[in-house]
């Protein structure tokens, strides 16, 4: 068995921190520029759209914690094929997250989408503080069709670090006016 590594939490946590601080600088600059219905760079959403797709991916993570936790406690088999039939689904996948941030920003919209960052970040900062070694090393197979940051096999480890990926790609899609 190949030796583990050791895991640093507090990258993980200030990572987890340092996104929720720029998410409030993004909002406070589409605000300030009016971008909030602009169409951003190389995605069909609003700005607004994919401010709260930036955030979902923080709330995806909470639901992915539980998966990984439950399936790296089942026979590999099991854990692959329901991998491969996600990734059989990711057609589907791909419309239902383009059409459900669509709808969901209009909940979890500028007014409200930060506070709903706020909360998902010390959710995930406190999860992570009591999390073991040994789970933050259990994983399983991912579809990897999904996301283009999901690799074969994901740590719980990997999914905490996850939403920085997806919020630093996104990040650089928005179309808000310059970096002031």
């Amino acid at each position: 068995m190949a030796a583990r590594h050791a895991i640093d939490r507090a990258v993980i946590a200030t990572d987890l921190a340092r996104a929720q601080s720029e998410f409030h600088r993004l909002l406070a600059r589409a605000e300030r520029h009016g971008a909030w219905d602009q169409r951003t760079n190389g995605t069909h959403w609003t700005n607004e759209q994919l401010l709260f797709h930036m955030v979902f991916g923080y709330m995806v993570v909470q639901r992915l914690l539980i998966l990984v936790k439950i399936m790296s406690r089942l026979p590999d088999r099991i854990s692959r094929g329901f991998a491969a039939a996600l990734n059989a689904a990711s057609r589907p996948f791909h419309v239902i997250n383009y059409y459900g941030s669509c709808a969901a920003a209009r909940v979890y919209n500028r007014r409200r989408m930060g506070a709903k960052m706020d909360r998902v970040a010390a959710a995930l900062k406190r999860k992570l503080s009591r999390e073991s070694d040994e789970m933050l090393h259990r994983g399983m197979p991912f579809p990897t069709r999904w996301d283009p940051f999901f690799k074969d096999y994901m740590t719980l480890e990997d999914i905490y670090c996850y939403p920085g990926q997806h919020f630093d790609f996104h990040k650089r899609q928005l179309a808000i006016g310059s970096c002031d």
